[in-house]
Parts: structure tokens; C-alpha cells; sequence
């Protein structure tokens, strides 16, 4: 479910996990996360949720409740946001812009026919995260005292290098370029464990979240992360499409036989043009330790959080209270000063 970026969950020692098992800070993919949201709350014609003006909300749904339902449970998140991407990353969004245009167009063939499994299908391949989204959801982060910075260029590679110098305790994406870019803890699903509905199918599976450790992964393995890069890259990555017929596991079995990258381009008549200039960018990110001050918690600002979801955007003023009570472990009549004394 949600399987993107590097394509090597087959050749990966994983562990699942309940929410209860996972504690401390997790730097958070935001786009990825926000894209979940967008994906998976929606109506059952695969409507996403609107406001009283039409505006959409799901990420602001998924983005308030599930960073409550975190907190309760001790996990602290931050999240990042991707910077401006790389000029190798250009066909990638190029092809996924299609892709989304032409699940648009099945998506208007499926609500002409009246089919309202193929619409929410097509609806959710069809999801754009809309750069007044991206501000609608800093805004919301900022009123709930929840930290999130700007990566210089990809979220995950920050991510995962706040995870390996041990700025946060586990990075979280549903990419496994995370663990391609270092991070020590790779976790998925943090924000869409539980019931979910089969694509077009009458049945719902649960899904729980998965730990994934590098070194753990390595050892089993028997390579290095320069390695691992060199196995990512001849499945396809972001920057580049892989080889032809190459999988994880097969491309698992050339990185054991040769000794260099350039040995195993040799061996399958392969080219993969730029390959050294990626192979830098997940070994040698552009990324930051961010300030102290960037990463701390604060206090919800109640008043203006009840005004912006309630007032402004329709939420249930219950369900919105009860959130900030399970999530910041206060009555639900609180006032902004016992609330401030959450941390």
C-alpha cells in the first residue's frame, strides 16, 4: 500500500509494530504523509472531505488527527518539507503528472458511468497536493505547537540524516529511499496504520505500522550502504529508471558479484546515464542540522486552532476538542494556560 520511490521491500528485514511500540521524535515526510491524507479520506465516490465553501480538507483532517493521535501516544513528530528538488528528479515528476491527468480523465469516464468504486479508485490516483494545502497545513502545524522545517531539496534525505545523527529517533516516510539516503530507522505506515479498504474490493485489511533498521538490514544483506545505492539504482529511483528486467533481488545478486558499479554496467550491457551524480545525491545529501529552537514543541493554541477548524473549516467542535484532550492529555474544558503547561 502506498509503495513508492525505490522499489526494494522485497530483499528488506521488516518488523511490524503497533503505535504503542514506537516512542521519542520521528522526522516525518510531510509531502508523503499529506499525500495519504488527500488519498484515503474521502467519500465513498472518492469525493475528498469539503468545507461549506467547497474547499478541500482531508489534509487537514489527517494532518490535526493523526498528529494527535501520535502525540497521545508519545510519539512526537516533526515534519519536514521538501525544498526544491533536483534537476534529475525532472522526468519523475513529468511522468507522475501524466499519470495523474490520465486517472483524471478515468476518473470522469467512471462518474459519467455512474461507477462508484472505479471513481473513488481513479479520484485518489488523481491527487494533486496544492501548494495552498502545503501553506493551509504550516498554518495548522504552527497553531498546535508542533514543529516542522523546509529541507533544502528532499524531505526524505533530511529526514533520514536527522534520523542518523540521532536529531530525532527514527525518520517516516512510505518510501524506502529513506533508507537508501541513511536513516538508522526507517518507519512506514505511521500515518494510515489501522482498517483499510481494498482497492475495488468489498473488504477492509489492517495495516500496521513497519521498522525497518538499516544496519540490521546491511548485516543481513551482506553489503554496504554504497551498495544498497547501487542496488536502488538498478531498480529505479527517483532520479533515475533502473534496468530493464532488474529487480531487487537480482539486482542484489550483481552488486554481490562485482566489485563496482561500473563492473555491473559492464556485465549488463546497462547504461544508467549521470549515475555517479545520484549515487552523491543519496550518499552525499544537501542537508542540515536544524536549530534547537526549529524542532521544539510548544503549546496548542487553543482558541485559534477551535476558530480555524471549527468556525472556519466545518470540523465537529467535539471531535476537534476530544483530539487536543487524547493528544495533549488535558480536560477537554481547558483553557489556553493549562494547555500551556503541556510541556
Amino acid at each position: 500500500m502506498f509503495l513508492l520511490g525505490v522499489k526494494i521491500d522485497g530483499i528488506l528485514v521488516k518488523h511490524e509494530c503497533s503505535l504503542e511500540d514506537i516512542k521519542g521524535t520521528v522526522a516525518v515526510d510531510a509531502f508523503n504523509v499529506l499525500y495519504q491524507f488527500l488519498t484515503t479520506i474521502r467519500q465513498r465516490d472518492g469525493t475528498p472531505l469539503m468545507d461549506a465553501e467547497g474547499r478541500i480538507t482531508s489534509h487537514l483532517s489527517g494532518l490535526f488527527y493523526r498528529t494527535c493521535n501520535l502525540l497521545e501516544r508519545g510519539i512526537k513528530p516533526i515534519y519536514v518539507f521538501d525544498g526544491k528538488p533536483s534537476l534529475l528528479k525532472e522526468n519523475t515528476i513529468m511522468e507522475r503528472s501524466e499519470k495523474k491527468q490520465d486517472a483524471l480523465e478515468k476518473f470522469r469516464k467512471a462518474e459519467k458511468a455512474g461507477d462508484e468504486e472505479g471513481m473513488r479508485t481513479y479520484s485518489a490516483q488523481s491527487v494533486r497536493l496544492e501548494s495552498h494545502m502545503i501553506v493551509e497545513s504550516k498554518e495548522l502545524l504552527g497553531m498546535m505547537g508542533v514543529p516542522w522545517i523546509a529541507a533544502n531539496t528532499e524531505a526524505e534525505a533530511q529526514c533520514a540524516h536527522m534520523s542518523s545523527k540521532g536529531i530525532t529517533d527514527a525518520a517516516a516516510s512510505q518510501d524506502f529511499d529513506s533508507l537508501i539516503f541513511g536513516a538508522n530507522i526507517l518507519i512506514r505506515n505511521l500515518a494510515i496504520s489501522g482498517r483499510r479498504k481494498l482497492p475495488r474490493k468489498n473488504e477492509t485489511v489492517e495495516v500496521f505500522p513497519e521498522k525497518y533498521f538499516l544496519q540490521e538490514n546491511l548485516d543481513a544483506l551482506k553489503i554496504s550502504r554504497q551498495q544498497l545505492v547501487w542496488v536502488a539504482l538498478l531498480c529505479g529511483t527517483d532520479f533515475d529508471k533502473g534496468v530493464y528486467g532488474i529487480g531487487a533481488k537480482k539486482g542484489l545478486k550483481l552488486v554481490r558479484e562485482h566489485g563496482s558499479f561500473e563492473q555491473i554496467l559492464e556485465a549488463t550491457k546497462a547504461d544508467i546515464p549521470r549515475w555517479k551524480e545520484i549515487e552523491d545525491i543519496f550518499l552525499k545529501p544537501d542537508v542540515f542540522d536544524p536549530p534547537a529552537e526549529s524542532i521544539r514543541f510548544g503549546a496548542p493554541q487553543v482558541d485559534e486552532i477551535m476558530d480555524y477548524m471549527c468556525e472556519q473549516r466545518g470540523f465537529s467542535q467535539e471531535r476537534v476538542q476530544s483530539a487536543l484532550s487524547r493528544g495533549y492529555k488535558v480536560p477537554e474544558d481547558a483553557n489556553q494556560s493549562s494547555l500551556s503547561k503541556w510541556m
